[in-house]
């Protein structure tokens, strides 16, 4: 790279409008491509106009690029709609009778084994997708790969639908795993890479909104047919899941390509074409900037011997990022496992079937306002904060449950309530912390190579963590296995506490920083508590302490 350049008015201007003529050019011979210094003030021009765009700003600017990205996430409603009828119809009392067992005259179950295989099942399915669509979104793109699962997932729920026992079910819910394991890495990725910085966190928490409303709605739809009587009880829910495939798919179909993906490919004209369409009244020489920014994102990753290979996170650069990047993921697990099966909980204390589902409801209606005042809250304290405060409170209040399950929920009615209200202010509190901002620092933290694997494999990370609390907590939440109920608090708390003290020393804060700033200060060994008080020199590639 070249050393550090000399900036003045006229020199950035002709810059900008050298990288115009360049790069959205049509390719010749006399265009070979920008020059160093060239690339390097477009770039230095492209992270500034960032650095300064406001909020209203950026939306003005950016309408196309919030749609796409919205429509993207959309995705995620039809995942967490799916969801809910995961481990919801293990307290369905039709689905009960249809695939359970009868464990007394009149009353059905389904085994801890058979739920601990579904949701594991699911799980799995979900980590194949995971490692297969890093490579194929690398090499098809996020659009191409997206239609492909939605049409996987029309095809799927067929077999859900008819499943003539619980090991069909068993079977389409690992093969409905595969495109939701896709929708969880390609939305958030997508979303952080068509976005500027001031939007991203924005975009990126949106994933954790559109899924609490995808869980909503799967379980009012639960609710409302809980009086149904017959098999129609279970298959109208498993039919409304058809809503959405079609649509989304031919959707994104039409949805402009991330223009990261193009750089990466080398495609610079595709690059601005594609910023062109996510972007409104943007000149030439914008357009040109951030295209410039964009490729010498991609040369200083290049210069630290990134590519994207999954043996890549493992190697010196990367590692560091790598480690943070899973971790961060595998806290959003460690903080939810009673939160997750409140509804089957509930009953197991005592509850009547209809009154856990509206406690079920009643999780994830504040868990949407949580993303929204999430969204306030991360412009003034940032995602290291957010992320610190809402682990603390899960630690506190899961040991706060397990002190509640010493005495009997089932002959204490009143206990049960206690924690039925706790876990409603966890997961309260959870969707406006942890829950959503864990999905803008895992787009962050990563290399511009390595993104879309790194949050693949924090994926898979997160999913394996899931199999093992999968396999746990029916068995310690249900009377007839470990009956542990609400004391399983001081283990799950005990982990959550382990998992605080490992953020507070290794998670950094990124707010406010472009894609290759967040490169160069991992590159000069930045300590986590010194990236928000550690000035960037782009054209040098050192950092100064302020």
């Amino acid at each position: 790279m070249s050393a550090k350049v000399e900036h003045s008015e006229d020199a950035s201007k002709d810059a900008s409008k050298d990288l115009a003529t360049v790069i959205l050019a049509e390719k010749d011979e006399e265009h070979a491509g920008p020059t160093a210094v060239d690339l390097l003030k477009g770039a230095e021009a492209a992270t500034d106009r960032e650095h300064t765009m406001g909020l209203w700003d950026a939306v003005r600017r950016h309408p196309k690029a919030v749609f796409w990205s919205v429509l993207f996430s959309l995705a995620l409603v039809q995942e967490g709609f799916d969801h809910a009828f995961n481990s919801g119809f293990f307290s369905f009392p039709e689905f009960q009778k249809r695939y359970g067992v009868e464990v007394k005259p009149g009353v059905y179950e389904i085994p801890a084994e058979m739920q601990a295989g579904i949701l594991n099942g699911v799980n799995a399915g979900e980590i194949v997708a995971l490692v297969g669509g890093g490579y194929l979104a690398d090499r098809f793109g996020y659009r191409w790969l997206m239609i492909g699962c939605m049409v996987m997932m029309t095809s799927f729920i067929f077999m859900q639908f008819f499943a003539s026992d619980i090991y069909v079910l068993l079977g389409a819910e690992i093969l409905l795993g595969i495109p939701w394991g896709v929708f969880q890495t390609l939305t958030t990725t997508y979303a952080a890479e068509v976005v500027p910085n001031i939007l991203r966190p924005y975009l990126t928490m949106l994933v954790s909104f559109c899924w609490s409303l995808g869980f909503l709605l799967g379980t009012s739809v639960l609710r409302g047919c809980l009086r149904l009587t017959g098999p129609w009880a279970y298959r109208l829910p498993f039919a409304l899941q058809w809503v959405f495939p079609v649509p989304l798919g031919i959707a994104i179909y039409f949805a402009p390509e991330s223009p990261w993906w193009f750089v990466r490919k080398g495609r610079a004209d595709d690059a601005a074409q594609s910023l062109r369409r996510l972007q409104s009244h943007a000149s030439d020489a914008e357009v040109a900037n951030m295209v410039a920014m964009m490729a010498y994102t991609v040369e200083i990753e290049d210069e630290m011997a990134s590519k994207s290979t999954y043996r890549e996170l493992l190697r010196s650069f990367d590692l560091r990022r790598t480690e943070i990047t899973v971790m961060v993921y595998l806290i959003q697990e460690l903080c939810a496992p009673l939160t997750q099966y409140a509804v089957y909980f509930l009953e197991e204390a005592g509850l009547d079937p209809a009154l856990s589902f509206d406690f079920g409801m009643a999780q994830y209606a504040p868990a949407i306002v949580g993303v929204i005042l999430a969204m306030h809250l991360v412009p003034k304290v940032g995602r290291r904060t957010l992320l610190l405060s809402g682990t603390a409170f899960a630690t506190g209040v899961t040991f706060l449950i397990g002190f509640l399950g010493i005495p009997d929920p089932v002959t204490h009615t009143n206990i049960a309530y206690g924690v039925g209200s706790l876990l409603l202010i966890q997961n309260f509190v959870f969707f406006f912390t942890i829950g959503p901002i864990v999905y803008t620092i895992v787009t962050e933290i990563p290399s511009n190579a390595l993104r879309t694997k790194s949050v693949a494999v924090a994926r898979i990370a997160y999913n394996l963590c899931s199999l093992v609390y999968g396999q746990l907590t029916p068995h310690m939440v249900q009377t007839t296995s470990w009956n542990w109920g609400a004391k399983s608090g001081f283990f799950f708390g005990g982990i959550m506490l382990l998992g605080l003290v490992w953020a507070y020393f290794r998670v950094p804060e990124t707010k406010g920083r472009t894609f290759a700033e967040v490169d160069i200060l991992f590159k000069n060994h930045v300590a986590a508590r010194d990236f928000a008080k550690t000035s960037v020199d782009l054209a040098s590639q050192t950092v100064s302490h302020d």
